[in-house]
């Protein structure tokens, strides 16, 4: 902890002494609450993990744009490795609030694709999951992961997934709505973490938080419904279907890299594998039950 301390204590932000504390959660980036003049910030540390696509740059532009959209706390400092943003004193969301709060969080997404674009900057991201999937398969490959056996079946149910998509509009998605990074201060829903934030279609946000919240088939409807503005035909659904099987294919596979190439205190890739593995089965059985082999 002094090697921490002493990173924290050394920001150049400050401008008296500090106290800290971890902040529990996250996967792959180290995170404190951070106490100065009477104030309190959130520090998170984290480098670029090209493998995942991720690059802080465009992570602090996304923040900022966040914020300046009124959906993320202040980005208050910057620099290689580190950012600093404001403390909101706020729920951090479990998945049975997402569950007590479709609409909110539909609402709150719908928002968010559409008024981001005209507060980002810089080249186009774009995050298309069956690309990520696609190249998740070849840094596998190359890594020689214990899993490459499996990938030939991952990349032709990746196909599958992918052929059951519908044409819809190009937003800004978010495309990391775990529970945690939904945040309720008692008026408002803010949004955190932008590792992933960039173009795309509405699909994947809104599979992730019915996927990470374990929606059942009716909260499905009604997160469409709202989102949309009118009840989801039985193409819509499929697409919605087929997306959560590929957002859990993804982040299974997200947890295969993340055993190659990262080291995180606290955190068991390989267990995080399988139990996505396995929510995975049970999200494709229940697609096949419902639309059959594609």
């Amino acid at each position: 902890m002094s090697d921490v301390s002493a990173r924290i204590e050394a920001l150049e932000y400050w401008t008296s002494p500090v106290t800290w504390e971890p902040l529990k959660g996250g996967l792959s980036n180290e995170s404190f609450t951070v106490t100065h003049a009477g104030e309190r910030f959130v520090v998170r540390f984290g480098r670029d993990f090209p493998f995942h696509h991720v690059f802080r740059d465009r992570e602090i532009m996304a923040t900022r744009a966040a914020h300046a959209a009124g959906f993320a706390p202040e980005l208050v400092y910057a620099e290689p490795g580190v950012m600093i943003s404001r403390f909101i004193a706020a729920k951090t969301y479990e998945a049975s609030d997402v569950r007590a709060n479709i609409a909110r969080i539909a609402d709150t997404v719908a928002r968010f694709h559409n008024s981001m674009p005209v507060h980002v900057s810089g080249p186009g991201f774009i995050f298309w999951v069956f690309h990520v999937i696609r190249d998740y398969a070849h840094t596998l490959r190359q890594g020689g992961s214990r899993m490459i056996e499996h990938l030939p079946g991952f990349l032709d149910l990746s196909a599958e997934m992918e052929a059951a998509q519908i044409p819809l509009p190009i937003v800004y998605g978010h495309h990391d709505l775990l529970p945690a990074n939904f945040m309720d201060d008692g008026d408002k829903l803010w949004l955190i973490d932008f590792e992933y934030a960039g173009f795309s279609t509405p699909m994947f946000d809104l599979a992730g938080v019915a996927s990470n919240a374990e929606f059942d088939a009716a909260q499905a409807d009604e997160l469409l419904t709202v989102y949309f503005g009118k009840a989801p035909d039985n193409a819509l659904r499929q697409s919605h279907a087929a997306m959560q099987c590929a957002s859990l294919l993804r982040e299974a596979m997200w947890s295969m890299v993340s055993e190659l190439h990262l080291e995180t205190p606290g955190v068991d890739y390989e267990a995080y594998t399988q139990e996505n593995l396995d929510r995975l089965d049970a999200a494709l059985d229940a697609y096949r039950s419902t639309y059959g082999k594609g």
